[in-house]
């Protein structure tokens, strides 16, 4: 399965709860506020769940970082979707590739790093991000 076929399966999901059903497409690519070349999509946030977890699909373009950060409070998962890349987890380097998870404890400095073909990932946050 090529890159827009893998990645628009998860870009035209659903998230299904007891009490709705969310449709991926129907939520807004965002510009990341501090990472050129970084959008995200919120799928769900600390209002939809108390402030318990968030998810979200992230999309960064080759070549492009999200540098250097911490969270100070969330525990963060990622799931490589599609792409490649290099992730800096606490200064121990990981090749990112389609099928990996990663996990950062709250605390924890990390950053991402895509490759030529970009890197499209799915994110989660314990508690919620935003």
């Amino acid at each position: 399965m090529n890159t827009p076929q893998l990645f628009e399966s998860f870009n035209k999901g659903q998230l299904c709860t007891e009490n709705s059903i969310i449709n991926f497409q129907d939520i807004i690519w965002v510009k990341h506020p501090a990472f050129e070349g970084v959008e995200l999509k919120h799928i769900i946030t600390s209002k939809d769940t108390n402030d318990q977890f968030s998810y979200h699909l992230v999309r960064i373009e080759p070549n492009k970082s999200i540098k250097s950060h911490i969270h100070k409070d969330q525990l963060e998962t990622h799931e490589v979707i599609y792409g490649s890349g290099v992730c800096l987890n606490n200064g121990k380097k990981i090749d990112y590739r389609s099928g990996m998870i990663s996990i950062f404890p709250k605390g924890i400095p990390h950053e991402v790093s895509a490759g030529e073909e970009g890197l499209y990932l799915f994110a989660k946050f314990f508690p919620a991000l935003c």
